[in-house]
């Protein structure tokens, strides 16, 4: 973004967007076509998008086509960020005299006419939800002086902020991934030099299959977790080792060790919770601690859906869709504990956190969610 402090409407442009980006967290959008005006995003804010508009509207049918080209904007941005409702301010710096312009919603647009700084105070919408602004907007630099602090200040947050992306998305070696991985071939192993094989019954109930009996009847509550180590069938456990290297080596890239240890053991004990609930046959398998990654890959693309650009749509979630669709039409496919993992590991990587992303506030409702869901399905399975 290049602008020259050489008017007072431009000097209002470069102040506004120094406070939103630097002060507030927001992120440039980038749109193809849209001239004179600059959008904002941060879904964290009461405002989720702000628009700032330089360009000259001189009556109200113009006006009333800015507000419906918003509107399909929107539309498109609710469908990137899975947002019901994307409140909008708009805020028009060079409205003509003929414009009747009501700070009042327009279905979730909010319109705000500011010609000087001084609008900008008088301005109680605004206000209410930046109540700050005002004296982040008041400097003693004028001219050029004030122009090099405001681009160097963006620049720097900026730069800050690649910073932080490239910590997150640099490769890292997938070491928990791999232990997990070979633990579950240990087991398979075993179950063969130990045993009569994955697909015996005794052997599996040996090793730590899940099932209602032994889990409600028998206090055997291990089962939840073993379970998510037993693989029934070469083609099973190669099919789960290779999701897991795929999907769970970037979870422990993007989430760090620790936090993926405990994103796919809870996302596999509710899942093999959630599986006991709606069945009461021998079950096995990582495929519900799979679910959970690709449910945490979801609330991490959302977060950094700037970054990853529309793989969100085009690759996780067909992929959840897919082999959702998969298990309602194949048989012997625990679908429960799919779900079940699918909804723990959002709701557990909520409360764990997306790093330079997550707020307090949003950790803490993950937590919750996730108590929640394993009251929920507890509940369920005392009533089975």
């Amino acid at each position: 973004m290049n602008f020259a402090i050489n008017s007072e409407q431009e000097e209002i442009v470069m102040k506004l967007l120094h406070y939103f980006i630097t002060t507030k967290n927001y992120n440039p959008v980038v749109l193809h076509g849209a001239k004179n005006e600059i959008w904002l995003e941060n879904l964290n804010s009461d405002y989720k998008i702000i628009r700032i508009v330089s360009n000259y509207i001189h009556n109200d049918e113009q006006l009333n086509f800015d507000i419906y080209r918003t509107k399909q904007i929107m539309k498109s941005i609710k469908k990137k960020t899975f947002s019901f409702k994307v409140p909008t301010l708009s805020i028009f710096l060079n409205l003509g005299d003929n414009v009747n312009l009501q700070e009042n919603d327009y279905d979730f647009i909010k319109c705000l006419n500011v010609k000087n700084i001084d609008d900008i105070a008088k301005s109680n919408s605004l206000l209410e939800i930046f109540p700050d602004i005002n004296k982040n907007l008041d400097y003693k630099e004028e001219g050029m002086e004030l122009f090099i602090k405001l681009t160097g200040e963006i620049n720097k947050k900026t730069e800050d902020d690649a910073i932080k992306a490239e910590d997150v998305f640099k490769v890292k070696k997938p070491v928990v991934t791999y232990a997990i991985i070979i633990i579950n071939i240990l087991v398979f192993i075993s179950m063969y030099l130990f045993g009569n094989g994955s697909n015996d019954a005794l052997t599996l109930i040996k090793f730590g299959a899940n099932n209602r009996y032994f889990v409600t009847e028998l206090n055997q509550y291990y089962r939840l977790i073993t379970s998510c180590f037993i693989h029934i069938g070469l083609l099973h456990l190669l099919f789960n080792c290779y999701a897991l290297y795929v999907i769970g080596s970037q979870i422990e890239n993007f989430y760090g060790k620790v936090k993926y240890i405990i994103i796919y053991l809870v996302s596999g004990i509710s899942g093999s919770l959630l599986s006991i609930c709606f069945g009461n046959s021998l079950s096995a398998g990582a495929s519900g601690a799979i679910f959970g990654l690709l449910g945490s890959l979801l609330y991490f693309g959302y977060h950094y859906r700037l970054y990853l650009g529309t793989a969100i749509k085009t690759q996780i979630i067909p992929v959840i869709i897919l082999n959702l669709m998969l298990g309602f039409t194949l048989s012997g496919v625990d679908n429960a504990a799919h779900i079940g993992g699918l909804i723990s590991g959002i709701f557990v990587s909520m409360a764990c956190g997306v790093k330079f992303k997550s707020t307090k506030s949003s950790i803490i409702n993950g937590a919750i969610l996730t108590l929640v869901f394993i009251i929920f399905m507890l509940f369920l399975l005392s009533r089975v």
